[in-house]
């Protein structure tokens, strides 16, 4: 008999969806609360009526255009899996890059064994705040987010990593209520130009939070704000910031401006 995640992947693979094995078997695994092993072997009949209405509700959703990330409410990034919503960005492999550019940073300094102090501007799910304290167990970190939602799913996820008792989070603006400094700014701030948002794939504008995207008119609003106060907090740290295509330039000139250097 036909495991159900291969007939689901037929689905997907006709909807023309990129990965449909793979989301075919973390689609079965969640409607049926199954690990993704035994996932892979369950049948139609082994799988609830109830668990099999939620899959063919799952697929659609899929079908439609929103990440099986969103679906299933989580989304691995560096070592650990994160909870997500629709307050936080969806984490993407290429925001790891700012994990192993800090933790190159902290090596060049030599800084693997200080109590670091890391700031988090935009944290979202916190991945990347948690992610470099769980790389970095003698640090300690604040994550920043005008969202309420997100701070709390941050929470939590600081509490499954097990990084909890390093971790703070607060409401607010970028720096907005702050009053201490910090060895290393980090974050993956709004930077595509509000123009260019309508072209964005489906599984973005349809499903992240349009305040996690928007730019403004030229993409580097935050950047602005960012450069203008960031010496105050670090004033003799690092920033490690991600851009969009095109912005390298112009954002450096901002941070230099502000006092910063980017190495090249």
């Amino acid at each position: 008999m036909t495991e159900v995640w291969r007939t689901v992947a037929a689905r997907l693979k006709t909807a023309d969806i990129p990965t449909p094995e793979l989301d075919a078997r973390l689609l079965v695994g969640h409607a049926a609360g199954l690990s993704e092993a035994t996932a892979l072997s369950a049948t139609r009949d082994e799988l609830a009526p109830d668990a099999l209405s939620t899959l063919d509700a799952l697929v659609s959703r899929r079908i439609s255009g929103e990440p099986v990330s969103r679906i299933i409410g989580r989304r691995g990034f560096w070592n650990h899996e994160f909870l997500i919503s629709p307050a936080t960005l969806d984490p993407r492999p290429d925001s790891e890059t700012l994990i192993e550019l800090t933790l190159r940073i902290v090596a060049f300094e030599g800084w693997e064994s200080l109590p670091l102090r890391i700031l988090d501007l935009g944290t979202g799910s916190g991945c990347l705040l948690l992610s470099l304290l769980s790389e970095l167990p003698d640090a300690v970190g604040l994550g920043i987010d005008i969202s309420k939602d997100a701070l709390s799913l941050a929470q939590k996820n600081a509490d499954h990593i097990g990084v909890a008792g390093r971790a703070t989070f607060q409401q607010g603006n970028w720096f907005d209520g702050l009053n201490e400094t910090f060895d290393i700014i980090v974050s993956n701030p709004p930077y595509i130009v509000s123009r260019e948002l309508d072209n964005l794939m489906v599984e973005v504008k349809q499903h992240d939070p349009v305040t996690a995207l928007d730019g403004g008119t030229d993409g580097l609003d935050a950047y602005r704000i960012i450069s203008a106060q960031a010496s105050k907090y670090a004033p003799n740290g690092w920033l490690v910031f991600e851009c969009g295509k095109g912005q390298f330039s112009n954002v450096s000139s901002l941070m230099a401006a502000g006092g910063f250097t980017a190495p090249m």
